[in-house]
């Protein structure tokens, strides 16, 4: 029996908890009785909770009762986790005491936060939901953040993207343990795809709009957008803007958190990488149509930012 223990708490996102949890259920019916996952809820306290949509959870067990070793741990995620000042102590004690006892541990979607207060990011290489990967950043600097990753191993250390990518890492562990059919054939009784792997891009991770779609800001995000092919410098894009270069450099990095360079690039890896994903055009026309130049520096830039160089990506993520 593997055993795998998913801790909760007041505010949780319920998808982060009933993702995994019907991914390991499902995976049972595929495996050998004395292989089988046991998944427990944990919690501070042997009462129900409310999760952040308002649907009522029932922890197995509490943090205190719960101190063997589990073959899996983690801890799932919830939309207010990353401006919380003060986590429950017992929460951090037991992520603390599980990580050093369990084969495998880690976190889904914004859980990251809780390892981070825990002192479980610090040199390790973590993603979490692409909204909240600057501030995971900022707030746990010895973390190395991956903004763009569906999931992340690093040695025992587990972590996903967003919400549903914790049943992409889900799979991923079935298919660690019994093989990619078995994944497979849990992935077509929840009719998800399977094939989303851990160095795939998140949903749109680049292109974080302003609150105020008809911000100055805004209208330069759509006229790169629409004009991704061309070249960009600031005194140009300001002039979009209707400002200064300065003020407009300064209210861009205000309200994205980025440079407007650092936009510009990423923007021209989310539009080249999707093109590798769907389309079978030479690397040169895709670097062209995006605005690299050449092929070599889009080479360079799809290393830098993905990991990979435009021809691994598109042979792991490329549709049929």
């Amino acid at each position: 029996m593997s055993t795998v223990a998913i801790a909760i708490f007041p505010g949780v996102q319920a998808l982060d908890v009933a993702g995994p949890v019907d991914v390991f259920s499902e995976a049972n019916r595929f495996i050998a009785p004395a292989a089988r996952y046991e998944v427990k809820l944990i919690s501070a306290e042997a009462a129900p909770l409310r999760a952040s949509n308002g649907m009522t959870l029932v922890a197995d067990t509490t943090f205190g009762e719960a101190r063997r070793p589990f073959d899996l741990a983690l801890i799932a995620g919830g939309p207010a986790l990353p401006d919380s000042e003060a986590l429950d102590d017992r929460l951090l004690e037991w992520l603390t005491t599980v990580a050093a006892r369990c084969d495998r541990y880690g976190s889904i979607c914004t859980g990251a936060f809780a390892l981070g207060h825990a002192g479980l990011l610090d040199e390790c290489n973590v993603t979490t939901h692409w909204q909240h990967a600057a501030q995971l950043a900022a707030q746990f600097p010895k973390a190395r953040v991956d903004f763009d990753r569906i999931y992340l191993r690093d040695g025992p250390l587990v972590t996903s993207a967003g919400v549903t990518a914790g049943i992409d890492l889900s799979l991923a562990l079935v298919a660690e343990d019994h093989g990619p059919h078995t994944a497979l054939a849990v992935a077509k009784r929840l009719v998800v795809f399977a094939q989303r792997q851990g160095g795939q891009s998140q949903f749109s991770p680049y292109l974080t709009a302003p609150a105020d779609e008809t911000s100055p800001v805004a209208k330069v995000q759509a006229h790169v957008m629409e004009r991704i092919r061309e070249s960009f410098t600031v005194k140009q894009l300001a002039d979009v803007a209707g400002m200064s270069a300065r003020n407009f450099a300064r209210v861009f990095v205000q309200e994205t958190q980025v440079t407007p360079h650092e936009f510009v690039e990423r923007a021209r890896v989310d539009a080249a990488r999707k093109l590798l994903e769907s389309s079978g055009a030479a690397l040169k026309t895709i670097a062209y149509d995006c605005g690299f130049g050449t092929a070599d520096r889009m080479r360079i830039v799809f290393t830098k930012r993905i990991g990979a160089t435009p021809m691994q990506y598109r042979e792991r993520f490329r549709s049929s």
